[in-house]
């Protein structure tokens, strides 16, 4: 089975939910014009990233009656969409959220499960953290979604291998920081290094989307890559530009490599389900988690 798959690289304007919305419209006819059957969006690409008191103001919930994912769900019934936005639950929660839209349906919303509160991050101030990691279903088999930070920590892309995900898709607005090693700067070599190890660890496709642009004083830098089952570089986009990513995903080469090296088959969940039973009952974890 074959996938075109399109990473959205963009730059999006604070708050200005508009005249984002009017920017992924028009990305979704262009990359169903070349040919996609998914396009992914950056973290936040309906608000921008450094919300902070604004993240109140500028939150959807994604369902029809909504004004903003109403347009969204319209176009998601030529391609399939994955948008990034501030969810607000029933409870009015706000949460870094990333929503897969297809067939003009909410398949699936994913809240961002570590907040960045450290050095220039303050994520932690202003969201709610999420508590659920799921694989989903989709016409092109069975997906997870992750944003930024969450891929900084490797229990949940090992939860979504578990879940049956066969393509991880990472999400993030990820500013330049490190000195730079030309052309590549510090933090765009730790995140790729770090998808690179995932594709080939947990054997499936790692699709990363990571905006572009200034903001607040940060300076995104693009770069989005699509890994193979191997490990392999598929596709990257330039740094600092934005632009459309295309590339084609052969899904069978998920049979081929798997058949070669069958460390799904071989992953022992119930040992790894003993051994944290026996380390959180000796050792008393923190409010998240930490022991």
């Amino acid at each position: 089975m074959q996938l075109t798959l399109a990473l959205a690289q963009i730059n999006t304007r604070l708050g200005d939910v508009p005249a984002n919305l009017e920017k992924h419209l028009h990305l979704a006819s262009e990359a169903r014009a070349s040919g996609a059957d998914l396009l992914v969006f950056p973290e936040l690409s309906l608000t921008g990233y450094v919300l902070q008191d604004l993240a109140t103001a500028v939150a959807h919930r994604p369902r029809p009656d909504d004004p903003i994912f109403r347009p969204l769900l319209e176009a998601s019934r030529e391609i399939d969409l994955v948008v990034g936005f501030v969810d607000e639950d029933p409870r009015n929660r706000f949460f870094i959220a990333s929503a897969y839209l297809s067939g003009g349906q909410v398949v699936h919303v994913h809240h961002k499960l570590y907040m960045a509160t450290y050095g220039l991050f303050d994520e932690g101030r202003f969201f709610a953290w999420g508590d659920s990691v799921q694989a989903f279903d989709t016409r092109f088999g069975r997906l997870g979604i992750l944003i930024c930070e969450d891929f900084w920590h490797a229990s949940p892309p090992y939860l979504l291998w578990l879940d049956g995900a066969e393509m991880l898709l990472f999400t993030s607005a990820s500013p330049g920081r490190g000195i730079s090693r030309e052309p590549v700067l510090d933090s765009a070599r730790w995140v790729e290094h770090i998808n690179q190890a995932y594709a080939s660890m947990f054997t499936c496709f790692v699709a990363h989307a990571n905006r572009v642009g200034y903001e607040d004083g940060l300076n995104f830098w693009g770069g989005s890559t699509l890994f193979d089952p191997s490990g392999e570089l598929l596709v990257q986009g330039k740094y600092h530009e934005e632009g459309l990513v295309l590339a084609e995903v052969d899904l069978n080469q998920l049979h081929r490599v798997r058949a070669r090296l069958p460390l799904l088959r071989d992953e022992r969940t119930s040992l790894v389900q003993r051994e944290l039973g026996r380390i959180l009952s000796v050792r008393l974890p923190n409010d998240r988690g930490v022991v």
